[in-house]
């Protein structure tokens, strides 16, 4: 079985606004970041409201995500999380099937 290497990818995407306000509301819940912070053993974090669809990997895109988001995932200071599938679909959020959310560790005095 060979692979097929995609040279290029569109991950664009808009979505709509109710969806998105639904969405947003999700990932900014006292819950969801209570979990998260859980998980990954930090204090506290803040959605950056920035949000991607994963892409195909490929000699451009070596991380599974656009270019433009390559920084956050170097960095320490933030994080990458996959939105939960129950989020996509109580947002009635069907395309893209996939989405990623930035959050940014908040880091206090």
């Amino acid at each position: 079985m060979a692979l097929k290497i995609i040279q290029s990818f569109d991950g664009s995407f808009v979505l709509d606004a109710k969806a998105k306000e639904i969405l947003f509301n999700l990932l900014n819940s006292e819950n969801f970041i209570g979990q998260i912070c859980q998980t990954l053993k930090c204090k506290d974090i803040k959605f950056t409201e920035l949000l991607f669809q994963p892409v195909p990997y490929s000699i451009n895109t070596p991380k599974g995500m656009p270019k433009e988001f390559e920084k956050y995932h170097k960095s320490d200071d933030y994080l990458i999380v996959n939105v939960p599938p129950n989020f996509m679909f109580n947002a009635k959020i069907f395309k893209p099937s996939r989405l990623c959310a930035i959050y940014q560790k908040v880091i206090s005095e």
